[in-house]
């Protein structure tokens, strides 16, 4: 989907696109290989990313770090395999550190179920372990964050 409607339409070179793998038979071993591969083309270099783009679901999460999960306690590795309450049920997702180490951070929030989630992750006390999109704030780089009308929470005009 991020091909068609993204890639297909810059002018970037194919080697510079690492599609992070959407089955894998081995998650964990998924995950790793994924990292390596990033570490590979971005050594220590930060911001890992130019630009993360994300959304939010109705419980607060993003990527696919969810409420309560482990991967929220990740403070070292990029690419972990988390467990998601929908399928597919094992994904691969980027930690926090990996995410927050980019220049620009752009989360889409779209719906009035989102209101609830955006009002507390928006919060200064939302804690990200309830409310992982929380733990963009402490973001290195510029976060943005694009809500329409719908998911704006009533405390925000």
């Amino acid at each position: 989907m991020a091909r068609e409607s993204l890639l297909d339409h810059v002018p970037l070179p194919t080697p510079n696109i690492h599609r992070m793998p959407t089955q894998p038979a081995s998650p964990d071993a998924a995950a790793s290989d994924y990292e390596r591969t990033l570490r590979a083309e971005v050594g220590s270099h930060m911001p890992l990313f130019d630009l993360v783009l994300l959304g939010l679901g109705e419980d607060g999460h993003t990527a696919s770090l969810f409420p309560g999960s482990s991967a929220l306690n990740e403070t070292t590795r990029w690419v972990v395999a988390a467990t998601a309450p929908a399928e597919p049920f094992t994904r691969l997702t980027l930690t926090l550190p990996a995410i927050v180490s980019a220049a620009r951070v752009f989360v889409l929030v779209s719906g009035a179920s989102k209101a609830g989630a955006l009002e507390h992750v928006l919060s200064p006390a939302a804690d990200p372990h309830t409310y992982p999109a929380a733990g963009l704030r402490s973001a290195g780089g510029v976060v943005t964050w694009w809500v329409d009308r719908t998911a704006r929470a009533p405390s925000r005009s």
